[in-house]
């Protein structure tokens, strides 16, 4: 079969193929007219590209083999896709919905779990469908805490997650709310009746691997761009628009999410009130255009059930501001003038509606 390696100008050119597709990422991300202008804003444009560079090398290079899958992050501190959560420990594995797999290890101590099946469509539409989920109270586990789940087409006994034809990730949701003293789990995965080893690396594979990963970076940086467009259009609101949207982006179907967008001008702050109703995990975080979590391991962005503080009647006031104004639960806008943001619901079938309001500092 022939090779785009074959000789040094066919590698060359599938190299220059890949470098233009980057390019053009660039370019759409850049010169979109509701991109923000601002250096800060510009720079953290390229680092995101970067960041999907190094996640999508990840995926489709260095972990896509489904015959031997392990468990790797695809958002952690410094590599963000689509409003990652700071409270989450994510972990992702290639598959494919013809085989079957074990999942094994120890379920941990950490309140939410969830572990879904997804058929991943980020390089060629940007969506990325739930084709099976299983829910941390769901899981059977050992009095010490092991845990054995099989994930396939057909239903097997015991902890079962599903899995479709066109299933090719699995990803597993940790949401801490007090990482000082919870146990995230630990797992490995291995396909049943795989080969024993992989072969050499296969030339074709890597020019795959090198177009899908280029094609990730302008995929995923082209959905959630058209998100931040979207939310845009309710400055400093939060509104509560369709879930269809989160979903075909990969979203947790547990969750409730309400993303917003927020823009400041000097000396202006913006309020954010809601009522808090009782549910296994809340949380709410600041973002950048670019729905990326600010840095939250050195700055107050985010808070959960656990660490917010709340009025006296219980409900909750978020003040989202370059400085701490000395009431509510501060949100630092760390340089920015203008971001995304989201509150996340877990299991609240009708979440309360925020409302905002900008105030003179």
């Amino acid at each position: 079969m022939p090779s785009p390696f074959d000789s040094d100008d066919e590698a060359a050119a599938l190299w220059a193929s890949f470098c233009q597709r980057l390019q053009q990422a660039g370019d759409m991300i850049m010169h979109r007219p509701a991109a923000p202008k601002t250096p800060l804003d510009r720079a953290e444009g390229l680092r995101y590209l970067t960041r999907l560079l190094r996640l999508g090398l990840e995926i489709n290079l260095e972990h896509a083999d489904p015959d031997f899958p392990a468990f790797y992050s695809a958002s952690h501190p410094t590599a963000k896709i689509g409003a990652d959560n700071p409270d989450a420990i994510y972990l992702n594995a290639t598959i494919s919905g013809r085989n079957t797999y074990r999942i094994t290890g120890n379920r941990g101590t950490i309140d939410y779990f969830g572990i879904g099946s997804k058929a991943n469509r980020y390089h060629i539409d940007g969506t990325m469908a739930s084709t099976g989920e299983l829910r941390g109270p769901d899981l059977q586990t050992a009095p010490d805490g092991t845990v054995e789940i099989i994930a396939s087409a057909t239903p097997h006994p015991g902890n079962w997650l599903p899995l479709a034809e066109d299933s090719s990730m699995i990803i597993v949701r940790q949401f801490h709310l007090n990482r000082a003293c919870e146990t995230p789990a630990t797992f490995h995965i291995e396909r049943i009746g795989g080969p024993a080893r992989p072969p050499p690396l296969d030339p074709n594979f890597t020019a795959t691997a090198l177009t899908k990963s280029a094609n990730f970076v302008h995929g995923t940086a082209e959905t959630f761009a058209r998100w931040a467009e979207l939310f845009m259009a309710h400055p400093n609101e939060m509104p509560d628009l369709d879930q269809t949207l989160y979903r075909k982006g990969g979203g947790d179907p547990r969750i409730h999410y309400i993303h917003g967008y927020w823009s400041l001008a000097p000396g202006e702050a913006l309020i954010i009130e809601t009522p808090v109703v009782d549910c296994p995990y809340w949380n709410f975080q600041l973002d950048n255009w670019w729905m990326e979590s600010l840095d939250y391991r050195h700055h107050p962005i985010t808070i959960n059930k656990h660490t917010a503080r709340l009025n006296t009647d219980g409900t909750l006031t978020l003040v989202i501001s370059p400085r701490d104004l000395g009431y509510g639960n501060w949100m630092d806008t760390n340089g920015h003038t203008a971001g995304t943001s989201l509150l996340r619901w877990i299991d609240t079938p009708a979440p309360p509606a925020p409302t905002t309001k900008v105030i003179k500092i």
